[in-house]
Order: structure tokens, then sequence, then C-alpha cells
């Protein structure tokens, strides 16, 4: 149930940036319980983007974290190319001690460009933590993806997901950006992604589930 399993819960605390609470995370080895807690969702999401997947294929993850989701893809057979990117530096160095094969960048998504375009681009549990995410998906659609190429994009923090809405105090963060399913489907749109849809994975008593939303170019 995403960032539910990791909140720290503290009376008072100061808020930091995304990227140094994650930094904290990887320290503590707590991404290796999101990969734990986040791998049915992703699970979903994979199996839609590269469902009849024949021909060969690349893919980035989007604030990759430890590079869990690259190396899960990049094992399929069909896969010629998996590479991640995480604005941690603490994140990108264990991605890259971990499996040194592949490459991994740290750097900001919102000004990143890839060497090439690809045809996937997933992300899980990044975009809200952005001060506009209308920004990076529109940078994805303009020059990550190849034409045809699909962005898929995992949240639990949603308008909808009321379990989820007192996470920037209980974790500490000053930037997490709350929309509801319609608003996060039309920024798909407005970026001119076609074939946009949204569904939520894992749903259960008090819990929303994973929001879930793809476009293809």
């Amino acid at each position: 149930m995403g960032n539910k399993f990791f909140l720290v819960s503290q009376k008072k605390m100061s808020k930091r940036n995304p990227i140094e609470v994650f930094s904290d995370w990887a320290d503590l080895d707590k991404d290796f319980g999101m990969e734990k807690n986040h791998s049915a969702s992703v699970e979903n999401m994979l199996d839609f983007a590269l469902k009849n997947q024949q021909t060969p294929f690349s893919f980035i993850d989007a604030g990759c974290g430890n590079g869990w989701v690259v190396r899960k893809v990049a094992e399929l057979p069909n896969c010629y190319a998996a590479l991640g990117v995480d604005g941690s530096e603490k994140m990108i160095q264990k991605a890259k001690k971990i499996d040194p094969s592949r490459a991994y960048y740290c750097a900001d998504l919102t000004s990143w460009t890839p060497e090439s375009k690809v045809d996937r681009v997933h992300s899980m549990e990044v975009f809200y933590y952005l001060n506009d995410p209308k920004i990076i998906i529109q940078r994805i659609f303009n020059d990550w993806l190849k034409a045809g190429g699909r962005l898929i994009v995992g949240l639990d923090f949603y308008l909808e997901n009321k379990t989820s809405h007192d996470w920037p105090e209980s974790c500490g963060i000053n930037s997490m950006k709350l929309f509801s399913q319609h608003e996060w489907v039309d920024f798909f749109k407005a970026a001119g992604f076609h074939s946009v849809e949204s569904w939520r994975h894992g749903a259960e008593k008090n819990w929303e589930g994973t929001l879930i939303v793809t476009g293809i170019k």
C-alpha cells in the first residue's frame, strides 16, 4: 500500500524535500521495503504496458530508486535496453552497486533527456513529488518516447485515496501535489497522449489502491 508502510510518526518535524527523505531511506535500506510493497502494482503496470510485446523494446524507469524495476524488465527476452534515472544520488549509487552492468543516472527528471528515445517509460510513486507534474509528463512525451511509445505511471497519493492525505505531514515532505484521478488523466491528454486509460489496482478497506494512468504517444 505504497508509502504508508514507511511513514514515521513524529509529532513535530521540519519538512524536507523528497530527495533528502529518499536518500535517508536508501541509508536505512527502506528501498527494499518499497520494492516489496509496490511489487504487485508494478507487476500489474508492466503486464499491461508490455502485453503482446513481440518485438525488441527499450525501457526507462523514471524515479528508479535502487533499480529493482530496471533489473526486472532487463531480464525479459525482448528488452534490449533498460535504464533508470533518479534524483537521489544515494539511490543511484545503490543501483549501480547492485547492478553495475546497466546505466543509471542521477538527474533532475524535469530537465534530463535520454541519449536515445525509448519504447516504454514507467514510473511508480514519483510524479506527485514534483512541483508541477505536467512538466515531466510533457517532457517524456516530447523528448523520451518514440512515436507509438507508452508512458505508464503508478500513484498512491491522490485525491480519492483519503488514507494518503496526511502523508506530507507524516513523512515530513515539503512537496507533494494532490490531484484527482480525472486531473491526472487530463495531464496525459494535454501533453498529447492518446488512448489514455486509468484504473486502480489493489483496493481494499480504507485504501483505494494504486492509481495507474497510461497513454500512447
